[in-house]
């Protein structure tokens, strides 16, 4: 099936403002050291900003997600990149440790809105033949972010200092230009609400998607230890347990965002030919042996191989999620379930860089070791919840898309588990 050019340009639309997202996020993960010394605070109090924005992205997810819901995936969308494009600038003036926590929970909300609603209208709009692939790209997002904030800190953060660097993470708001002009709005949310509504009991809707909701937190929390835990101590991993400067650590973190974006591409493609439940768990599984390389290698060369290769498995298995949950979600809140469940995980691992940092420092600094103990659980939760799950792998996402009965999100569809 040809693509239109306004399919295409919702893909970039959608790529971009999850790439320039978590560039705005993980700026910060480079900067926890110069921030603590200029407002006088410890690196635990100034991790804590990392907690408040991650424990406030559903806070986001819902109410972004609601509005993409009742007033298009568009507009919503536009308002969403503006808020945290702002934000982020806004955390380059702040000037106390509280006005930053304050600062940074404020763009945590704003941050939790994009995910959900870009891949809700992408995923609504493209071919669904060509949903896998699409995913992988979108997810690899993340890791281009990573690797773009890798490179800002390279070139501009010895120049620049850390306030500045807040100041340029406000670039995503050129991206709103791009979208009211090359996009259009989802052809499903346009569908459903040229349909007419049904009437439903009141006690009857906060019930309707309960089982489905609890076990997609429960993945989604996983999926987020599994990353986060990967990532966030990754660069004090280096710089305190093994002294290495800022510009090689910011090469590791390169190389290991490189094996991201392969992961999320391959992965992502691979699930539309074996499904999106095995596509996971043979991608989370093959973290456990590029384990030893990645937390225990005694060399830049050996550390680098295993940077590469966690994030190809890691980002690899993260590369089938915008396309599962969104096939997943009953299409009269897509805007919001995908976005909320899995920010909702987000809150529920937010805790993960406190985790690692108590356990390296109760182990003589031993990062290395509180990055394998959280990354093999994180895996191995994601492999049995993936393996006992649902899946439905091409679901139509317009009319005739609602399986979310009992039997349906208890077990696979009868299709997946003949495969």
């Amino acid at each position: 099936m040809a693509w239109t050019k306004k399919q295409r340009n919702v893909v970039i639309a959608a790529y971009l403002g999850w790439t320039l997202d978590a560039f705005d996020f993980f700026l910060m993960v480079f900067m926890f050291k110069d921030i603590a010394a200029e407002l006088h605070s410890s690196m635990q109090v100034v991790s804590t900003a990392l907690l408040l924005t991650l424990g406030m992205r559903p806070v986001g997810a819902f109410l972004f997600g609601r509005l993409a819901d009742r007033f298009g995936r568009k507009p919503t969308l536009t308002w969403n990149i503006l808020a945290y494009s702002l934000l982020e600038m806004a955390s380059g003036f702040a000037p106390t440790m509280g006005a930053l926590l304050l600062v940074r929970a404020l763009f945590g909300i704003a941050m939790g809105g994009e995910w959900g609603i870009g891949s809700a209208l992408t995923m609504e709009t493209i071919p669904a033949s060509s949903r896998g692939a699409v995913s992988g790209l979108l997810q690899t997002g993340y890791p281009s972010g990573y690797l773009l904030a890798s490179l800002a800190v390279l070139l501009f953060y010895d120049r620049l200092g850390w306030r500045w660097m807040f100041v340029l993470g406000a670039l995503p708001a050129v991206l709103v230009f791009f979208i009211r002009r090359g996009i259009d709005e989802s052809p499903s949310w346009l569908e459903q609400k040229a349909r007419p509504r049904v009437d439903e009991p009141e006690a009857a809707r906060p019930w309707r998607y309960v089982g489905l909701t609890v076990y997609a937190v429960a993945l989604m929390t996983a999926f987020n230890f599994l990353s986060h835990g990967s990532q966030d101590a990754y660069p004090t991993f280096l710089k305190v347990q093994h002294h290495f400067d800022t510009r090689l650590t910011t090469h590791l973190a390169i190389i290991a965002n490189v094996g991201a974006i392969c992961g999320g591409l391959l992965f992502g493609r691979l699930s539309e030919r074996i499904g999106r439940r095995r596509a996971i768990i043979i991608a989370a599984l093959l973290a456990l042996p590029a384990l030893p390389f990645w937390a225990y290698g005694s060399t830049p060369l050996i550390l680098g191989f295993g940077a590469f290769l966690i994030q190809l498995a890691i980002q690899g298995a993260w590369g089938v999620v915008p396309v599962h949950l969104n096939e997943l979600s009953p299409p009269d809140v897509r805007g919001t379930f995908p976005g909320f469940v899995y920010q909702l995980g987000n809150f529920l691992a937010a805790i993960n860089l406190n985790l690692q940092v108590a356990i390296a420092e109760s182990h003589a600094d031993n990062y290395g070791l509180a990055l394998a103990i959280v990354v093999a659980c994180s895996a191995i939760a994601v492999t049995l919840l993936a393996a006992f799950g649902p899946e439905r792998h091409g679901v139509s996402m317009t009319e005739g898309s609602r399986a979310d009965s009992p039997a349906a999100i208890a077990s696979p569809p009868p299709a997946e588990a003949a495969r």
